[in-house]
């Protein structure tokens, strides 16, 4: 029976070449992005989900913790994006998708 629950998914900084301007850096280490999705149990630390944008091409992360949120009734699965780097594209299609919600950390 699946079960609904949200990925709080932290990714990783990058830079942004351009020809002939100066590159930017792109520093995500206090926002994170999270979606509700529907898995078949809930996911335990370390292991690895399947995600996806709208737009952009799919993608893992690894599960840190699972934390049972009153509130809001379900499962919040704390992840990192499985990759050491992201890229512009892919970055591009996290935060235009309109699934994903970015949350700017205190």
């Amino acid at each position: 029976m699946p079960i609904d629950i949200e990925v709080n998914l932290r990714i990783p900084s990058l830079t942004i070449r351009s020809d002939g301007n100066k590159d930017v850096r792109v520093d995500n280490s206090s926002v994170r992005y999270s979606k509700r999705i529907s898995v078949d149990g809930v996911p335990k630390a370390g292991d690895r989900l399947a995600l996806s944008t709208r737009s952009g091409p799919p993608f893992e992360c690894t599960v840190s913790r699972s934390d049972w949120h009153e509130e809001k009734s379900l499962f919040v699965v704390s992840c990192a994006y499985a990759r050491r780097s992201i890229t512009a594209e892919e970055h591009s299609a996290l935060q235009s998708d309109p699934d994903w919600s970015p949350q700017l950390l205190p």
